[in-house]
């Protein structure tokens, strides 16, 4: 493989595009002349600025946004968000409604009780997080302030590949670890974010989107920085933003615009799942999904092996053969294959064959 790399599979911080990793070496130590790296200059500069506008704007074109929708660019992940969002868009006398899926809108759903009433609209601890919510099992509060939900729960690997409809209430979502792969009507959304380091580059910058009118029913009195209305009114740059994540962030979804944009991702996405897939259900009585076949994440695919001495030994000759990121989230063991936009369809042809390989030598 080119410059000896090895098939990566971590959760986060996750394989970038091979292209983009080139682009920004070539323009290391003197970024289009400028003497400087990106990460030198100043956050006033006009070298700068095009950068940041550019990656705003390449948000907003694939994803169809509307000048209605504001481009973010925070820092502190999707785990601030947890609180940011609801500090802003709850209070005294509202209530929201929050999808629990799993570990992550568990968070959420902790924090934005600090700040006023929620309802869970759909409880899947009772089946063990591995089952999405149909319309009928959704028990949402009429005129809440908003809907939250995440869109793919990484640690056990399940994902909205389309969203509840909440009769006009504005959706918010937590998409840090799918955003960019496949194809989403916006519209419904008040507000959506996404940590980069999964499918946006490298950690350290959070994407948020926000649409105005949502954006106007924001509480006043907060404090500056937790209000989304400070980094609107600076175009993300009250403070010294993440300078070089930004950049990089562009890189990457200029990558994806070249690549075809959200159609051929998801076109991507989608055959590398059906692989994957396709092969655990013809062996499933050695790689055995953990979620329901309608609820399965394109992102992150769990599984089990017949015991867990098998599976670390899997892990372990994973590695040896090229293979990174294996292991299952700490909380839930097994097997858990990450396969973001930047992981090509040859990454998961030659794991197949790797999984053929072993299941024929321990099966």
């Amino acid at each position: 493989m080119k410059y000896d790399r090895i098939w990566n599979f971590n959760p986060g911080p996750a394989a970038v595009p091979l292209e983009v990793l080139e682009q920004v070496h070539e323009g290391w130590f003197n970024y289009v002349g400028t003497g400087m790296n990106v990460m030198e200059m100043s956050h006033r500069s006009k070298e700068y600025d095009e950068i940041h506008n550019h990656t705003a704007a390449l948000v907003k074109q694939l994803l169809g946004l509307g000048d209605e929708f504001h481009v973010l660019f925070l820092q502190s992940g999707a785990s601030l968000q947890f609180a940011m969002a609801p500090m802003n868009f709850l209070g005294e006398g509202k209530v929201a409604d929050y999808i629990n899926t799993g570990s992550w809108s568990t968070k959420a759903i902790k924090e934005a009780k600090l700040f006023g009433t929620v309802n869970v609209a759909f409880d899947g601890s009772r089946f063990n997080y591995t089952h999405l919510p149909s319309p009928v099992e959704l028990k949402l509060t009429p005129g809440a302030a908003y809907v939250h939900l995440t869109s793919n729960n990484t640690i056990k690997g399940t994902q909205f590949l389309s969203f509840p409809d909440t009769g006009g209430v504005p959706l918010f979502a937590d998409m840090s670890s799918d955003i960019f792969s496949h194809r989403f009507d916006s519209r419904p959304f008040g507000l959506f974010y996404a940590g980069a380091q999964k499918n946006l580059g490298p950690s350290g910058v959070t994407l948020v989107v926000i649409r105005d009118d949502v954006l106007r029913s924001a509480r006043e009195g907060l404090t500056t920085m937790l209000s989304y209305k400070t980094h609107v009114d600076n175009n993300s740059l009250f403070n010294t933003p993440n300078t070089f994540g930004i950049f990089f962030m562009g890189r990457v979804l200029q990558w994806v615009v070249d690549m075809g944009g959200l159609e051929v991702m998801e076109n991507r996405n989608r055959s590398k799942a059906e692989l994957l897939y396709g092969f655990m259900d013809q062996n499933s009585d050695f790689y055995k999904g953990t979620v329901d076949e309608g609820s399965r994440s394109w992102m992150n695919v769990c599984m089990r092996l017949p015991d867990e001495e098998l599976e670390a030994r899997f892990v372990a000759e994973g590695r040896t053969a090229g293979f990174i990121g294996l292991k299952g989230h700490r909380s839930v063991g097994g097997i858990r294959v990450s396969m973001y936009n930047a992981i090509p369809v040859d990454a998961i042809r030659d794991l197949v064959e790797f999984m053929k390989q072993f299941m024929a030598e321990n099966g």
